[in-house]
């Protein structure tokens, strides 16, 4: 990295190296970044040459090697002599500005030196980059333009809709010009698709201009209208919730397409969404892309932040952990925090433990800068740095852009709210101020860059087309396209092509192949599977897995597991993977066998530590890949509610608002079995109270187009129709799955192959198969595991003609149609019983009592549905084991009480 006349001139000049050092590590400090110099910023010490023992300006040192003044591959070996003072003018000039650079906390050092060389050499790192961002006259118009756009159309919206919350961009003007800069860098970079997330602040003001939303239908929004076609019949969203997908020309070979995603109001949610999406549309476009193509070069990730939420939400965390692991890095993220100094009304004091917002980036030693929001030109500027870093690394990188609220009333988080309340200081200095815009354009005036004829030409001209599209607001008819590009072979899940229940069995010969090219290689973890395949009995839970999997991938669809130990499984019962012991490579067989011959792919991802993040980012790969069977597994079932936020602002609720489908797969083990009060329930009373399933069945029949699938299923047949059910439908909806953990071994929860053979398919309901149903006096119906303890208790006691045991398989959509065709079977049934392990006020007995008795009418049944189970309490089950057994076993004798 150094010649040896560089190493020895760092030797000789000790002291000055640790100075320019100190410079680099310490200059943000005295940075001049905060527009309203609200940081309270001391002398620091490390940035008086003094304190190294240099003390004359005059004296002159051989910089070579010290300081980086020469373009990357010029001599080496000349020596260049600088004056104390020029150095410091130097440095002061680069690190003490109003863009404060954060770098050399990275353990890379081609990272530090890569920065240090663009920013203090009078070349660039490369002699194929274009110079730094140059603001010639076209660049600071354009500058000018949407710094006065913006501004008119806060000032319009004000004025029109006073009441209205618009968390509207005034005082953060300067992330229009930041990202304007981003897009152009990117399309002439060569990217062609930018995956956008961002919070609420300035989302109306991205839109309406540089995403080109129409204005027309964002009043129409704000007036009470739809954004969605009422046929659809969706619910929408909030209006600082709305998209834009544009395709936006900057004069490169080919145009580039920003995807604004959908948000939630719960801030930062979005950033895995974003991720999962980025690198899935990266994976499909290298399958048409040149052998070099890499990930990173074709679509890139853009993230928004407040400040606030990216010091205090965990989702940051967690997503900043997974951008440069195997399975979920996707090239590099782009971070703009929009820092305005306050959160909500609570000041930066009380936000953070940080001295800045962006502090969270460096556990993955991310590089920062921060950027006066008051110099959109410095703004532009340091996003043209970032692009460059996040283009050769392809890692993320931060950009801390200091702005402030300023609204109308001085007005804080939106406009009805007053931060001069808690934050007088703040507010005093924000109405004392010119606005970005108005600053900006005095400094062009000064320049004669621009006059003032043109400024209020400007303004006017965006003021009378804001005018013009408010009154198109009687005329606007909104659009859909939710079925285009790789969504075109997918019908809309309401409509009447839907398949709601396609055959999902595979020819014997299939199944066989399947299993007799993937099970050798597993040696004895797997011979008994490979003896039940060719036997045709006894298939158990992973080999039903896999045959699902390997099926889907012959037909071409990629398979995608993520999660904690999903190679192995949780409880060892998957090795989808294989580990040489001695070198630790990894094998998966159904990848690696030539035999095999599946276009589609098996992968295997193996997570950090997340819930929250890995299920949004499997999520977001769901959206963009309608041909891929996405899984994510909890380790255990209640793990989930560390993601409950992806559930319920995203899983369940998108197609609602959004009109987004998703065939996302949660599998969550579910079953009490003595392992206390965490590790037991899947709480699957809370995907239940989720789904929207009616209470009463539809007039026509017709299968019910729910938000959500929640099956509880007994078998691995089940299992395995349920998993191909995902992809054989021509629409997608998320499915929970109450998966087994007992049952993974149990030999009685078994399938036979035929039952995944062709003609097979999913059965909401299964009937008792041994019971006498004209003889059957009391008919209980329950879900899960507990149907193997009941069935081995009434063969000990000879019951089976006595009592019958009907599982319901599928909780969501309610099989009213299935349950009541089941149900007349059993003529002389006397009583009708809901039992089940989970605690009376867990499990699904609530929901099942809620829409049985439609069923008991038509089955010309007059009473109601009895409980028995566990009583009520606070806990999924007991901690202590004795008491555990106890209710167990009380649990299955409830069931043939006065038999």
């Amino acid at each position: 990295m150094y010649t040896e006349a560089q190493l020895e001139n760092r030797y000789l000049n000790a002291p000055l190296l640790r100075y320019v050092d100190s410079m680099r590590t310490h200059g943000h400090r005295a940075a001049r970044i905060d527009p309203l110099d609200l940081i309270h910023r001391e002398e620091v010490g490390a940035l008086n040459p003094r304190r190294y023992g240099l003390t004359d300006d005059s004296k002159k040192y051989n910089v070579n090697g010290i300081l980086w003044t020469k373009p990357v591959g010029g001599s080496d070996s000349t020596q260049e002599w600088w004056t104390l003072a020029e150095i410091t003018r130097h440095l002061r000039s680069v690190y003490v500005g109003r863009i404060a650079y954060e770098y050399m906390h990275s353990p890379s050092k081609t990272e530090r030196l890569w920065f240090s060389h663009l920013l203090e050499s009078e070349s660039l790192p490369s002699s194929e980059e274009q110079p730094i961002t140059i603001m010639d006259a076209k660049a600071k118009r354009r500058i000018h333009e949407l710094l006065a756009r913006s501004e008119v159309l806060d000032n319009f919206l004000q004025l029109k809709f006073p009441n209205l919350k618009r968390y509207g961009l005034e005082g953060g003007e300067s992330m229009l010009p930041a990202l304007d800069s981003l897009f152009s860098s990117a399309s002439h970079g060569g990217i062609q698709h930018i995956i956008l997330g961002m919070p609420h602040r300035g989302r109306l003001n991205l839109l309406t201009d540089l995403l080109q939303y129409p204005a027309s239908a964002l009043f129409n929004k704000i007036k009470g209208g739809s954004e969605i076609p009422e046929e659809l019949g969706a619910e929408g969203d909030v209006l600082s919730h709305l998209v834009a997908s544009p395709s936006l020309d900057y004069g490169a070979p080919n145009p580039i397409k920003v995807s604004l995603l959908p948000n939630p109001s719960h801030l930062e949610a979005v950033n895995p969404i974003a991720l999962g999406k980025t690198r899935a549309k990266q994976y499909a476009l290298l399958k048409t892309s040149p052998a070099d193509c890499e990930l990173g070069d074709k679509v890139m990730c853009v993230q928004l932040h407040g400040d606030a939420s990216f010091a205090g939400q965990g989702v940051v965390m967690e997503g900043l952990g997974l951008s440069n692991l195997p399975h979920f890095t996707s090239g590099g993220t782009v971070h703009l925090v929009v820092d305005n100094n306050i959160g909500y009304t609570t000041p930066a004091s009380g936000a953070r433990s940080s001295l800045y917002c962006s502090d969270v980036g460096k556990m993955i030693n991310t590089p920062v800068l921060h950027v006066n929001g008051d110099y959109p030109e410095d703004v532009v500027r340091a996003m043209d740095i970032a692009f460059r870093y996040r283009k050769y690394f392809r890692k993320d990188i931060i950009v801390d852009l200091l702005v402030y609220r300023r609204c109308p009333g001085h007005r804080g988080h939106n406009e009805l709210d007053l931060p001069s309340i808690t934050s007088p200081l703040m507010y005093e200095k924000i109405s004392a101020r010119r606005s970005v815009p108005q600053i900006y354009e005095e400094k062009l005036k000064s320049e004669e860059t621009i006059d003032a004829e043109s400024i209020a030409s400007i303004r006017n001209s965006h003021k009378s087309h804001l005018d013009a599209e408010l009154a198109l607001v009687p005329e606007f008819k909104p659009t859909a396209s939710m079925l285009e590009a790789q969504w075109g072979g997918m019908v809309w899940p309401a409509s009447e092509e839907a398949v709601f229940d396609p055959k999902t069995g595979v020819g014997m010969e299939s199944l066989r192949k399947v299993g007799r090219e993937v099970h050798p290689k597993l040696l004895r973890h797997i011979k008994n599977r490979l003896k039940s395949i060719e036997s045709g009995t006894g298939i158990d839970w992973a080999t039903a897995e896999a045959l699902a999997f390997g099926s889907l991938m012959q037909e071409g669809c990629d398979v995608r597991i993520s999660g904690q130990d999903v190679g192995r499984g949780t409880f060892s019962q998957r090795h989808a993977m294989l580990v040489d012991q001695r070198t630790e490579r990894v094998v998966v067989p159904l990848n690696e066998d030539r035999e095999f011959k599946a276009e589609g792919r098996l992968e295997l991802a193996n997570s950090s530590l997340s819930e929250m993040a890995v299920l949004g980012f499997e999520y977001g790969a769901s959206w963009e890949r309608p041909n891929i069977l996405p899984i994510w597994e909890a380790q255990f079932g209640d793990f989930f509610n560390g993601a409950q936020v992806i559930i319920d602002t995203y899983l369940v609720s998108a197609e609602t608002k959004w009109l987004k489908q998703s065939g996302i797969v949660m599998l969550l083990p579910h079953g009490l079995d003595g392992a206390g009060p965490e590790h037991s329930s899947s709480r699957i009373e809370r995907m239940l109270q989720l789904s929207d399933a009616a209470y009463e069945p539809t007039a026509d029949g017709q299968p019910e187009n729910v938000n959500i699938h929640v099956a509880f299923p007994t078998t691995p047949a089940q299992y395995f129709h349920l998993l191909r059910r995902q992809i054989k439908r021509n629409f997608r909806k998320p499915l929970i799955v109450a998966g087994p953990k007992a049952l993974l071994r149990l030999s009685a929860a078994s399938s036979p192959l035929s039952d995944l053979g062709e003609g097979t398919t999913f059965k909401p309901v299964l009937d008792d198969p041994i019971a006498d149903a004209s003889q059957v006096k009391r008919v209980v119906l329950l879900s899960g595991k507990i149907y193997y303890d009941l069935i081995k208790h009434r063969d000990t006691c000879g019951l089976n003609d006595a009592v019958a045991f009907i599982r319901l398989e599928e909780l969501s959509p309610f099989p009213f149609k299935q349950l009541t065709e089941t149900l007349k079977r059993y003529t002389a049934a006397r009583e009708f019983i809901y039992l089940q392990e989970e605690p009376r006020n867990q499990g699904a007995y609530t929901h099942v009592a809620s829409r049985i008795q439609p069923v008991f009418k038509k089955i010309g049944y007059n009473g109601a549905l009895e409980y028995r189970g566990r009583k009520e309490s606070a806990l999924p089950a007991p901690g202590i084991g004795k008491l555990y057994g106890t209710q167990q076993k009380a649990v299955v004798d409830a069931a043939f009480d006065a038999l």
